[in-house]
């Protein structure tokens, strides 16, 4: 899970060939391992900010790591003991972070804020079962999803990264989602897990398209290639 594209134009990915590890994938389409975590950790969604720096939610360590930009090594940017399971994250062009956080077990989930210097904060408990989560370009909006209850919550960020007027963006009535994406237009990318396809929603709401996978269990997904086609 976890695809990211780097600065460097490489694709990084979560749990390459075993769990708590990242791999790479070169332009040439070569796969390698990049590091492996520190124990007890392990990977799940993948965010750069724009100094390049690689942030990950490590859901069994209760963190999210950083890499630095040029380095192999893996710090914690961030710890919460109270998160269920750090499993999306989602970043603002000024470096703020949001974190998904779900319970599978209860079907709820959180959301949590990461300041730019590592500050935690709760910013909504006890929702549905908190998955992909994602920030519109410009910095307007917050999308997350529940991937049980199959819905897609919107709020507006301000320049804090305080969240208000929580709207309800999207319901789907069969199978659930995983990560989401914006493009540059603001259309929303959704991987429908289950499904094996990835619906493409406009900024108000309405259905695009749905494009059809070749494997029936979409995770995440992230836009790559030259100029981030």
């Amino acid at each position: 899970e976890g695809p990211a594209q780097g600065p460097d134009g490489i694709l990084y990915l979560v749990n390459f060939e075993r769990k708590g590890t990242i791999g790479q994938i070169d332009k040439q389409g070569t796969p390698s391992l990049f590091v492996n975590l520190p124990e007890g950790s392990t990977g799940n969604g993948i965010r750069f900010n724009r100094k390049g720096n690689m942030f990950i939610a490590d859901y069994t360590g209760h963190n999210i790591l950083v890499i630095q930009k040029g380095s192999k090594e893996v710090k914690i940017f961030a710890h919460e003991p109270k998160m269920n399971q750090p499993n999306d994250v989602a970043i603002t062009s000024s470096g703020i972070l949001f974190a998904s956080d779900p319970n599978w077990k209860d079907n709820t989930g959180n959301l949590w804020r990461i300041s730019p210097k590592g500050e935690v904060t709760l910013l909504e408990a006890n929702m549905g079962t908190t998955n992909g989560v994602e920030v519109s370009p410009g910095n307007k909006y917050l999308y997350v999803n529940e991937s049980i209850q199959r819905r897609i919550w919107r709020y507006n960020i301000d320049k804090q990264g305080n969240i208000s007027n929580k709207t309800l963006f999207y319901t789907f009535d069969d199978f659930g989602m995983d990560g989401m994406r914006c493009d540059v237009e603001g259309n929303l990318y959704v991987t429908r897990h289950g499904k094996g396809t990835v619906v493409i929603l406009s900024p108000k709401g309405e259905l695009i398209r749905e494009v059809t996978m070749k494997g029936k269990l979409p995770s995440n997904i992230a836009f790559g290639g030259k100029d981030g086609k």
